[in-house]
């Protein structure tokens, strides 16, 4: 079974690390089975799922949720939970309590988004046990001050300050931080000047390890595709096509069929 210690164990040896979200019983049982390292119950559930705009709508709740069943669905792979906007940037009580919520729940650790504003809450929750992951860049729960989801640490002082949060979460004892749609050269340099992994999403190829959302690497979400995303199948189609010749089936009278009958 992958914990904490083995994925920043797997930076040390420099074997590379995989992730991917799922937010549901099915999907996260097949992403155990193949083998995925990490599995983030992503609040892109808002998304993908939910049909959202942005991440922020979904609730602890929904967030339990999801994770709950993910959890119970993996035998090997390292569970994390994103905690969802305001779940964690009230106090740091409020985070500690909703990050306990998640580990009750089946997840193995927590991640959040942020640099300096989020050192006191990420130190306070890893004294007491709770693996943290953190998340830097494009941090979704802030797209409205970043006026969009646009490229992030452009500019020397970004660069600078991006490096210093990074440097800053790993002291504050943050197992691994994801790196979101941030230059190459920036990502490769936080790589390299920090001891714990790098999980990078439109972040290159330096990273230690990757993760994308589920649903657009399988071309389920058709919505829109960031420049980052690799499609690996273009399922959409294909349960497009097979729920088109149901409907047929059913109109014409062909389906139920005897071997689909009793007598």
């Amino acid at each position: 079974m992958i914990t904490v210690k083995t994925v920043t164990s797997m930076k040390k040896k420099g074997e590379r690390i995989v992730c991917l979200t799922a937010y549901d019983f099915i999907s996260a049982r097949i992403l155990d089975e193949v083998g995925i390292d990490i599995i983030l119950v992503g609040d892109s559930a808002a998304n993908v799922f939910a049909g959202e705009k942005t991440t922020l709508p979904i609730t602890m709740d929904e967030m339990l949720y999801h994770t709950r069943v993910v959890a119970r669905a993996v035998q090997n792979a390292l569970v994390i939970a994103d905690m969802p906007f305001l779940s964690y940037q009230v106090s740091t009580e409020t985070a500690v309590y909703n990050a306990g919520r998640f580990l009750q729940v089946g997840a193995c650790g927590v991640k959040l988004e942020g640099g300096a504003p989020v050192l006191e809450t990420v130190k306070r929750l890893v004294d007491l046990g709770i693996p943290v992951m953190g998340h830097l860049g494009l941090t979704p729960q802030s797209v409205h001050k970043f006026g969009g989801y646009k490229i992030q640490g452009v500019g020397e002082d970004a660069r600078k300050q991006m490096i210093e949060d990074a440097r800053s979460l790993q002291a504050a004892g943050c197992f691994s931080i994801v790196l979101e749609k941030i230059p190459r050269d920036l990502a490769e340099k936080i790589t390299k000047e920090i001891n714990i992994p790098t999980i990078g999403i439109g972040a290159g190829p330096h990273c230690d390890g990757q993760v994308l959302v589920l649903h657009d690497m399988l071309g389920l979400f058709e919505d829109f595709t960031p420049k980052f995303v690799k499609k690996y199948a273009i399922l959409g189609e294909h349960i497009r096509h097979a729920v088109e010749q149901y409907r047929d089936d059913v109109k014409k009278g062909q389906f139920p069929g005897p071997e689909h009958s009793f007598d």
